[in-house]
């Protein structure tokens, strides 16, 4: 093995000795020298970070849930779940780790009383899995009532029970001890594009959704107005901050095992002066 060793040694010492002396550059062959018009771009994909945080979606301020377990569900949350895309849109995903499952969850920092609320999505929310759950709502604060009362909800979500409807409009009173009110309605979309409304007066609310994006009346899919004898029992009357998110119906896991990503594109409020 040593002689083949120098033998090869010396071969290559006189090879290029004779290349030296007949002036050629080399006979040792080298790697070719790359044409850069050939070279593709590499592609970097930057997950979006973890941990709570504060973004900027449609003019506003929200802070992007993260954290263990805890209602509703209960799930755990992770802020890698919530990102916003290059053209502004907002992804909320639910996500299956080596940790198990996790929810997304954003919230206004921002307080918003009486008006038109409007959120334009993106997504198959008529064929979500059973467990899984897509919210657009309002809650109340500590200072405002606790859970079960002052709530505004369009929700969708078969709870559990892929034969109930899978559109929610919900109130929960404004007094404690009142049962919640509701409006269910099956559908099916005819696109990925729908727009969801709720219109809160201090003595009704309207409840609406639409296919496409749309800021009329126009390719309803539902709606619901709610005007109660007593509205000082029934609607909230105290500014609330606005949550959207996707969740995972008493922490079951989804029935199809897949993943499930929803876009929203814009959020927007039209105050009543």
């Amino acid at each position: 093995m040593f002689t083949n060793l120098v033998r090869r040694a010396l071969s290559i010492f006189i090879l290029s000795m004779f290349a030296t002396a007949c002036g050629v550059a080399s006979v040792i062959p080298t790697e070719a020298p790359v044409d850069p018009t050939l070279v593709s771009p590499t592609k970097t994909f930057s997950p979006p970070p973890s941990g709570e945080r504060i973004i900027q979606f449609s003019g506003y301020e929200w802070i992007v849930r993260d954290g263990g377990l805890s209602g509703p569900g209960p799930n755990k949350w992770s802020g890698s779940n919530v990102w916003l895309d290059n053209e502004g849109n907002l992804h909320l995903k639910i996500t299956r780790t080596n940790d198990g499952w996790y929810c997304a969850e954003v919230t206004t920092t921002q307080r918003f009383g009486f008006g038109k609320y409007q959120f334009q999505v993106i997504g198959q929310i008529d064929q979500l899995d059973p467990n899984v759950v897509f919210g657009l709502f309002n809650y109340p604060t500590d200072d405002v009532g606790p859970d079960g009362t002052n709530e505004i909800d369009i929700e969708y979500a078969h709870w559990g029970n892929a034969e109930w409807p899978i559109g929610n409009f919900t109130l929960w009173p404004a007094q404690e001890g009142i049962d919640n009110v509701y409006e269910t309605y099956d559908f099916e979309l005819n696109g990925t594009y729908t727009t969801h409304r709720f219109v809160w007066e201090s003595q009704q609310i309207l409840f609406q959704s639409l296919h496409g994006h749309e800021d009329n009346d126009e390719n309803e899919i539902a709606s619901w107005l709610f005007k109660p004898d007593e509205p000082l029992k029934y609607i909230p009357q105290q500014a609330m901050p606005i949550h959207i998110n996707l969740w995972l119906f008493e922490g079951k896991l989804p029935v199809d095992g897949n993943e499930v990503e929803i876009i929203i594109s814009s959020f927007t409020f039209t105050p009543f002066k």
